[in-house]
């Protein structure tokens, strides 16, 4: 037996419109002091106005948002007593507001404690997901990733009933985001889709989701980059690509990508999407070296080959990610990012040891043995093909 979870979700042009019909009295708006001063917040404060609330603001939230940001949210929250939270932003703002959800509705949890095992009992308050940017898919998840900066390291929680209640996909709010965060989040929404894909709990249900949204992004990601707000379709289209994504892992999971990414990218300060997407090859050639099979469907419906054969669909789906990837201007190799052998081998113990704990790498189709995970680690930065 397995679980298919989605939010309501609305979307295309004018999908905000929808806040001026939500039953409420208090709404709080959890954002990020950039969104804030670019009038993100003056915006949606608009619609709730218009459906008769009261609005407070939160607009602290930075990148990889930290517990401790969390925790001041709560008091915050619990001082005002919403019936309505609003995640407004990209995946950081998104998952400070389901973790501040959680707290706020369950004051004795710590935010590690957040898991899937229990019942929140979630009774006092609604949540509206509303995504600026078009990648992290987590409008439409139970997933929350925090960041610990004592420990240089990321936790992943989740509870189904921190799934939002409302996702409002509106493309006009991502159309003004420049080329690099658009490469960005779009790699992430496709290393979801394909990790969700790949995934050990994948399912005909997120498989068809999976499938569609890595169609999305290899057809309009390019265009969104180069054309930006010139080309609404492309937006629109990687909005979706992003949520359809988000729904594909949320009833799958994701896999070791992600796992490395998370360590790597809270220890060394990268963005997620550059992250994950940069060890994404790496992870596809290395299970398919174990004899796991599962990428050739996914390279069939993408149109790069007619061919039966599992590998060599797999090779041909890591040469498309690579000449991605480089039309993007992203690096295919840790080496391309500043960073010194000494200083990475120096943290590679560490990072080894966040990957391992990190719960992305359960689903992993292939799990690592011995050194593999340092293995991959060292191949990743050197940008050397995987052959173990």
């Amino acid at each position: 037996m397995w679980f298919f979870s989605s939010p309501h979700i609305i979307f295309g042009e004018d999908a905000l419109d929808h806040l001026d019909e939500l039953p409420g009295q208090r709404a709080f708006v959890v954002t990020d002091p950039v969104l804030d001063r670019l009038g993100f917040t003056e915006r949606i404060g608009r619609h709730l106005a218009a459906a008769g609330m009261d609005v407070q603001v939160f607009a602290q939230v930075e990148p990889d948002p930290s517990i401790q940001t969390v925790r001041r949210g709560v008091e915050e929250m619990a001082a005002y007593q919403p019936d309505w939270i609003v995640g407004l932003g990209g995946g950081s703002s998104m998952d400070a507001a389901k973790g501040m959800w959680a707290l706020y509705e369950r004051p004795d949890l710590e935010p590690e404690e957040i898991s899937p095992v229990f019942d929140l009992n979630i009774c006092k308050s609604r949540m509206v997901a509303i995504p600026t940017t078009s990648g992290t898919g987590s409008e439409a998840t139970m997933y929350v990733v925090l960041s610990d900066p004592k420990q240089k390291c990321k936790i992943s929680v989740g509870n189904r009933e921190l799934i939002p209640t409302l996702a409002l996909v509106d493309p006009s709010l991502s159309s003004q985001l420049p080329p690099r965060i658009t490469a960005d989040t779009g790699l992430d929404a496709l290393t979801h889709a394909i990790e969700a894909y790949a995934a050990n709990f994948h399912n005909d249900y997120s498989d068809a989701l999976a499938l569609k949204a890595s169609q999305l992004v290899f057809d309009y990601l390019p265009r969104a980059y180069e054309q930006g707000a010139a080309d609404r379709e492309a937006r629109e289209k990687m909005a979706n690509a992003a949520t359809l994504g988000g729904l594909a892992f949320g009833n799958s999971f994701v896999g070791m990508a992600h796992a490395l990414g998370h360590s790597f990218g809270s220890y060394f300060h990268i963005p997620h999407g550059r992250a994950v997407a940069l060890f994404l090859p790496y992870v596809i050639k290395y299970t398919v070296n174990g004899g796991v099979h599962r990428y050739g469907p996914l390279a069939r419906s993408l149109r790069l080959t007619d061919s039966q054969d599992e590998t060599t669909g797999a090779c041909l789906l890591i040469d498309a990610l690579r000449n991605l990837e480089r039309r993007l201007g992203q690096p295919t190799a840790i080496a391309d990012m500043d960073i010194s052998a000494v200083e990475f081998e120096e943290s590679l113990e560490i990072l080894c040891a966040h990957a391992l704990a990190d719960s992305s790498i359960l689903a992993a189709p292939r799990m690592p043995a011995g050194d593999e995970l340092a293995r991959l680690f060292l191949y990743a930065f050197e940008g050397k093909e995987i052959d173990f």
